[in-house]
């Protein structure tokens, strides 16, 4: 399969281990399989990018496909790698639940496909912990806009089997006003409190 990575740099051999640890599944190489959701990834308000494609083989590797579990492990996975605000009592005993019943051992895996969470997406998940909209309205909010799921390198296994292919210049223009307008058009959905107690006996 051909997977395509959009960064502000030409990518030719990537590093394992050498992104962030805050992204959303962690330390990996995040990729996809839309050449126009790299393109989106690439730029920035103030640089250019490049859309890097690479040959990738899933053969012999574990993958985790988070869009095939519950809604709330794809949360577990997020609330074990970027920073969440649980300053409340409700938001901690929520965080405290889906670790508990919720977790998974996501890091034994190669390769993990899912939902990609950029900032709107986030905003999304911390409402939901804080006990701003139900876990029904975050399903839906998953669904909206057009972001397209990640593939995301995990192992040193999976970076042997990625072959760089060749790399792409992206001009900021028109890519960044897509991204913008592919922002707008994520409403958020309209928030119903629950509490934190009617989420345990929901999902108990």
């Amino acid at each position: 399969m051909v997977i395509y990575h959009g960064s502000e740099n030409k990518i030719e051999k990537p590093e394992f281990r050498g992104s962030r640890p805050r992204n959303d599944y962690g330390y990996g190489f995040y990729c996809t399989e839309y050449p126009d959701v790299a393109r989106e990834w690439s730029v920035g308000d103030d640089h250019d990018g490049y859309i890097n494609s690479y040959e990738f083989s899933m053969e012999g590797l574990r993958v985790l496909d988070l869009n095939g579990e519950p809604i709330l492990s794809w949360l577990y996975v997020l609330l074990d790698n970027r920073v969440f605000s649980t300053d409340t009592p409700l938001a901690s005993e929520a965080k405290r639940y889906i670790q508990r019943e919720f977790g998974l051992d996501y890091e034994k895996y190669d390769v993990i496909t899912g939902y990609r969470a950029d900032d709107s997406y986030f905003s999304y998940a911390q409402d939901f912990i804080n006990n701003g909209i139900t876990v029904d309205q975050l399903k839906t909010a998953m669904h909206l806009g057009d972001l397209g799921d990640q593939i995301v390198l995990k192992s040193r296994k999976a970076f042997k089997q990625i072959e760089f292919l060749g790399a792409e210049k992206v001009l900021r223009n028109p890519w960044l006003n897509r991204k913008r307008i592919v922002m707008t058009r994520q409403e958020k959905p309209t928030s119903r409190r629950i509490g934190c107690l009617m989420f345990r006996v929901e999902f108990m």
